[in-house]
């Protein structure tokens, strides 16, 4: 009979010897002084956005010596994210690690892993450091190497664990991602291990030594080159965007950003024709009213059963008042002649704040006259008279005439002018 005892000390015996030299394997304790290093990785976890459950990805930097961390929620873990994500981490820092940042073979920084610790960088990943000014420092692939930014893979799991269970449930990624700055800004009160301070204790000693913001932030947006479909659409990573219908054919300059994409007009000096919200879901379709607009007014029946409507009622684009003019116009000029009459009006936002648009198309309504020119000259008469700071005068009316009677133009006055005149001697 062999005593348990002697086994156990047996087995750990033949462990060691199996296992080979131990005394490489001994991690030694590492101290951070403030502001030199950093962490960086992304972490999947569960939101529901708008409603739909989905995977997003966290992008979390966080400073070596108070353990002070930023987390971002982008859609996908793609280039523009991962730059984005340090861009935004750096503002909310209020500056740089003055000496590396410790990352893991991530796709977006690294094409080719090389011998040791080289590495062939992407192109953009270089300009990013370069505009900051610091370097970086890469760990052994695979499990070998994820004790040396134990910090932030911690780190991501605390967080996770923290905030985000159970499944969050928001409007918008940019609500998510108000409420992960709020988590930041309460995880200052905690403390990491059995040290004496509060990270926001130590971050405060830290984050003055941190090295000074540039002046312009990095440019993150990747740039494309995409040509506009027959229904006035750019096609950008499988989700598709509107342009202004004058665009249908022509190829249009591309500004891929984390959260927003931009479309420039190349053979207009870069003119900007469009701005979306980078789209969540693949083969999405991001369209606005206003694009279609010079369309509707040739056919007006594909209004009713447009896409783009459906997102602007969705939006709130297109108010209850749009909708009781609409119906009012069609009521006295029919489907196609009410349409028009509601296109004319919606072209007005172009122009003119939403708050004249509607009090202009409440004063048609009211008048039973629904001619967008009715509309515009209703409209501008309450924008003049708020920026000068009166109620709109009233529009006369011949005596015993109806709702429906024609408009009577008021007596032209100097008064506005006047006003003006005052106010501009008043800042000279």
């Amino acid at each position: 009979m062999v005593a348990e005892s002697s086994v156990r000390n047996l087995v750990a015996r033949l462990r060691v010897e199996i296992a080979g030299d131990q005394v490489g394997q001994v991690a030694v304790p590492q101290t951070h002084l403030p502001a030199e290093e950093a962490e960086v990785d992304f972490g999947e976890f569960t939101a529901s956005i708008a409603g739909v459950v989905m995977k997003l990805c966290m992008f979390c930097l966080r400073l070596s010596h108070s353990g002070k961390a930023v987390h971002i929620a982008y859609a996908n873990q793609s280039q523009e994210s991962f730059l984005d994500g340090h861009v935004r981490a750096f503002e909310a820092l209020g500056g740089v690690p003055v000496g590396m940042i410790r990352y893991d073979n991530l796709k977006p920084a690294v094409i080719r892993v090389a011998l040791g610790r080289e590495r062939f960088e992407h192109p953009r990943f270089i300009a990013l450091r370069s505009h900051y000014g610091y370097d970086s420092f890469y760990c052994i692939p695979g499990k070998d190497g994820a004790h040396e930014k134990g910090g932030v893979e911690g780190e991501i799991g605390r967080f996770r664990r923290r905030h985000l269970t159970p499944v969050p449930h928001v409007g918008s990624l940019a609500a998510l991602n108000e409420a992960l700055a709020a988590a930041d800004a309460r995880d200052d009160a905690r403390r990491i291990g059995s040290r004496a301070e509060t990270v926001g204790a130590a971050a405060e000693r830290e984050l003055p030594l941190l090295r000074p913001l540039p002046g312009v932030p990095f440019d993150v947006a990747a740039t494309l080159s995409c040509r506009v479909d027959a229904k006035a659409r750019v096609c950008v990573r499988q989700s598709y965007y509107s342009v202004p219908a004058r665009y249908a054919g022509r190829r249009l300059e591309v500004r891929l950003g984390a959260s927003t994409i931009r479309v420039l007009d190349p053979s207009a000096h870069g003119k900007l024709v469009a701005t979306h919200t980078r789209s969540l879901h693949k083969g999405s379709e991001d369209l606005v009213l206003d694009h279609y607009l010079e369309v509707l007014v040739r056919k007006p029946g594909a209004l009713a059963g447009s896409t783009a409507l459906v997102a602007a009622r969705a939006c709130g684009a297109f108010t209850p008042t749009h909708q009781r003019f609409w119906e009012a116009a069609r009521r006295a000029h029919g489907d196609a002649g009410g349409t028009r009459c509601l296109v004319g009006a919606l072209l007005l936002h172009r122009t003119m704040s939403a708050a004249a648009v509607a009090a202009g198309m409440d004063a048609a309504l009211g008048l039973g006259n629904y001619d967008p020119d009715l509309v515009a000259v209703e409209a501008r008469r309450r924008s003049e008279a708020t920026t000068l700071g009166a109620p709109p005068p009233p529009v006369p009316l011949p005596p015993g005439a109806g709702a429906a009677a024609a408009v009577v133009r008021p007596v032209p006055s100097l008064a506005g002018y006047d006003q003006l005149l005052l106010a501009r001697e008043e800042s000279a």
